[in-house]
């Protein structure tokens, strides 16, 4: 009885349509990148494409020139993360941003127009401004070393150039030529006859503080009407007895009138861009 139970089984199991295997073996999704319920399967995500591969391969130098091209290329990268200084202090951005800060002050503005816009106001000025110099630095320093034509050194050389050129004629005046010679006497150098007598070292911190100067004789010359105006609003106020009441809130309209109707922005911007001629 029980190898008659036995053989009938097997009989049944013969005559599935299926086989065990069929049963128990990873069922196929339906669709590519799916999952299906009941199985144990989980199907790889593909591959991205069109993402390159980098590597950076790091091996002792084989020569002398190898080590130099290194620190050449640490002394860029050096340069490099100086950007923003040099941008600030070695062109026209410091001289610019320091005069829209005081008119927006002469104006008794807080919050408009905000810093930022202030200081994105200053850099594409400082842009259009040293737009030649930035010309002669990509035509003769940057392009030839992209090409392969010049090494870093005389990159550096061509690029500090027109640096000096620009800084140079911004202290053609007499405050300019007194900052030379207090920093030429602070190193114990001689009195400079020529730009090429005057090191870098010394023209950057002299260049820095005549624009400051310069920026701080047209901020006093924008305060003056400015301040007429408050004088003549707070005597007024005290005139009638409005102690109490601020006079700032009164003159800033006028100010503002006073501003838009001479087209303030623009005679702002003529003369400011005027003084680095």
């Amino acid at each position: 009885m029980k190898a008659a139970v036995f053989l009938a089984i097997v009989l049944l199991l013969a005559a599935a349509p299926h086989g065990i295997n069929a049963q128990t073996g990873p069922a196929q999704p339906p669709f590519p990148g799916t999952f299906t319920p009941g199985t144990v399967a989980v199907p790889q995500p593909p591959m991205p494409g069109g993402v390159p591969f980098i590597d950076l391969t790091i091996r002792n130098p084989e020569s002398g020139q190898e080590v130099a091209f290194s620190l050449q290329l640490l002394l860029l990268l050096t340069i490099l993360s100086l950007a923003p200084s040099i941008l600030i202090l070695m062109t026209s951005f410091l001289r610019v941003s320091i005069v829209l800060d005081f008119i927006k002050r002469a104006l008794s503005l807080q919050q408009v127009p905000p810093t930022q816009v202030l200081m994105g106001v200053a850099f594409f000025m400082t842009v259009f401004i040293m737009w030649p110099t930035f010309s002669d630095i990509y035509e003769n320093s940057f392009r030839p070393l992209a090409d392969g034509q010049i090494n870093i050194q005389t990159a550096y050389q061509e690029a500090e150039g027109p640096l000096r050129l620009f800084m140079f004629r911004q202290m053609q005046n007499r405050v300019g030529r007194e900052n030379i010679r207090l920093f030429m006497s602070m190193r114990g150098l001689d009195a400079p006859n020529t730009l090429a007598d005057v090191p870098t070292y010394v023209l950057i911190p002299s260049f820095i503080l005549n624009e400051l100067t310069v920026a701080f004789r047209i901020g006093i010359l924008l305060f003056i009407p400015f301040i007429v105006i408050d004088m003549v609003v707070a005597s007024a106020l005290m005139s009638m007895g409005m102690i109490m009441l601020p006079p700032i809130m009164i003159s800033m309209p006028f100010k503002l009138i006073l501003f838009v109707l001479v087209d303030g922005w623009g005679l702002l911007t003529d003369q400011l861009i005027r003084s680095f001629g």
